[in-house]
């Protein structure tokens, strides 16, 4: 297996858990944008973005330059392979447990085949209980 610090794949979790941060960085994916560029697409106020943008930069997950009075963000996709990675090794061990099931429940279904159960039937069949008692009396006219 890889070998990750875990309080590095904890802040590429946290950033990916936000549907903004997701967002970012599939914008992220034809190339840099300009902070502006970015926050204009989200309805949020400029320093909310700007938090967004702090968490993904703390994950690793962006790079941010400065160009005069412009900052352009670029997309870091390393650490999001190693959080691949970390989770393909939990995929491969979790496939090979349900596959050890199912390799045991076919076995088990194979060797122990039930008995058809046999039918005491006669041809008819009983009529349901009634929970009232005897009819009451009648009125003669």
């Amino acid at each position: 297996m890889v070998k990750h610090t875990d309080e590095q794949l904890d802040l590429v979790f946290s950033a990916l858990a936000d549907a903004t941060r997701r967002r970012v960085l599939t914008q992220l994916e034809q190339g840099s944008l300009t902070v502006s560029d970015l926050a204009r697409q989200h309805a949020m106020s400029l320093p909310g973005f700007m938090k967004h943008l702090a968490v993904l930069e703390a994950a690793g997950l962006i790079a941010r330059s400065k160009e005069g009075r412009i900052v352009r963000c670029t997309l870091e996709p390393a650490p999001m392979r190693d959080a691949a990675q970390w989770i393909a090794h939990y995929e491969r061990y979790w496939t090979a447990q349900l596959d050890a099931l199912g390799r045991y429940l076919y076995h088990q279904e194979e060797t122990c085949q039930p008995t058809p159960e046999k039918s005491a039937s006669s041809g008819t069949t009983p009529s349901a209980p009634t929970n009232s008692g005897a009819p009451g009396p009648t009125r003669k006219r």
